[in-house]
């Protein structure tokens, strides 16, 4: 179960608290606007974003090592790249072959290449459209090319293991991470449903406007900021 699993089931639990015990309100009352940043469907999208991200970034080993094969069966640099690309996962593949087709357009490989990686947000897939630049730009025979570009795969191999072994250790934090989680909205449902006062309180317009949504707010950021904690181990 991941974390913004764990934050949607307690909202969920939250609301049924709220909604099973606050009292009916007039039809006048207006909707609570809710920020943007805490909408269920924000939150999906942003976790579908990172994901992507994770397997594109995941992907990037496999993609210069088949590169490095191509290259050493005597393919230029463009052309064992495509017949890498065609055995990738395609969430892998999208930085890769905008470098492609600009390089289609006329442009220069390394230059396509150093532009993806520009715009690319996680360092393994960053160092590994450098190296793919590098390689390019340089002009390096095919036989310098892949040794050039199989001494970044081993690299990024080793940051793999090392990732996975560190996740592997800090599988414990993570439970009582999602735990924390869960545990302050199942508090906050027990307490609307025991007290009616507290209850009329969250369903007011300070409750639904202030009071909950700053809540959601400081349980996120808490949550964040823990996985940003477990996340720096690693690196």
């Amino acid at each position: 179960m991941t974390l913004l699993t764990a934050v949607a089931i307690g909202v969920a639990i939250a609301a049924l608290g709220l909604g099973a015990s606050a009292p009916p309100t007039r039809p006048s009352v207006q909707r609570a606007s809710w920020p943007r940043a805490l909408r269920p469907g924000a939150l999906l999208v942003l976790w579908r974003a990172r994901r992507s991200r994770a397997r594109a970034a995941a992907g990037s080993t496999a993609i210069l090592q088949s590169t490095c094969a191509a290259l050493r069966s005597g393919l230029p640099l463009a052309s064992a790249l495509r017949l890498a690309l065609e055995r990738t996962d395609p969430d892998a593949r999208d930085p890769f072959e905008r470098a492609l087709r600009a390089f289609d357009l006329n442009a220069a490989l390394d230059e396509a290449l150093r532009a993806a990686a520009q715009e690319a947000r996680d360092h393994r897939l960053r160092l590994a459209l450098e190296a793919l630049a590098l390689a390019a730009g340089e002009q390096l025979p095919a036989t310098r090319a892949a040794a050039v570009i199989a001494s970044v795969a081993d690299r990024l191999s080793f940051e793999e293991r090392l990732l996975a072994e560190v996740r592997a250790r800090t599988s414990g934090v993570r439970a009582q991470i999602v735990l924390l989680a869960l545990l302050v909205p199942a508090l906050a449902s027990y307490l609307v449903l025991t007290m009616p006062g507290l209850a009329a309180t969250l369903a007011s317009p300070l409750g639904t406007r202030v009071l909950v949504p700053a809540a959601l707010a400081f349980e996120i950021a808490g949550i964040l900021a823990s996985r940003a904690i477990v996340r720096r181990i690693a690196t």
